[in-house]
This record gives C-alpha cells, sequence and structure tokens, in this order.
C-alpha cells in the first residue's frame, strides 16, 4: 500500500530556500518600512541572507518534507 503524501507547509515555503549544500537559507526581518530611523549598520546587515541554526534544521525539514 502506498505511503501517505505530507503536505509542505505554505509559509515555510516561502520563507526557506535549502543550498546545494544542505543549509537552510533565509531572509532577515525589518527591512520593510520605517528605514529612516535604522541604523545603517542595521540595514546593511539585513541585506545578507541568513542561515538557520543547527538547533531549527529538523524542526524546518519536517515543514518542508520535499526540499533538498
Amino acid at each position: 500500500m502506498a505511503k501517505n503524501k505530507i503536505k509542505t507547509h505554505s509559509g515555510a515555503k516561502k520563507r526557506f530556500k535549502f543550498t546545494a549544500t544542505g543549509k537552510i537559507k533565509y531572509m532577515r526581518t525589518n527591512r520593510r518600512h520605517r528605514l529612516t530611523q535604522k541604523a545603517t549598520k542595521r540595514k546593511r546587515v539585513n541585506r545578507a541572507a541568513g542561515y538557520a541554526d543547527s538547533t531549527n534544521m529538523a524542526e524546518v525539514r519536517a515543514l518542508m518534507p520535499y526540499a533538498k
């Protein structure tokens, strides 16, 4: 008998991407509005993508079972 398929979490698929080496990449928050009052360094740091910590990897993988 065929195994049941698991749905991918809709919010997770919009927020996370998997790299070729298996890391989980995401874009940082606080870059949408009220940028004039935020420090330039804070905005510059937020331009770069973030990578999920090893403590969160299993949780994100469970939300996206078919992602590579």
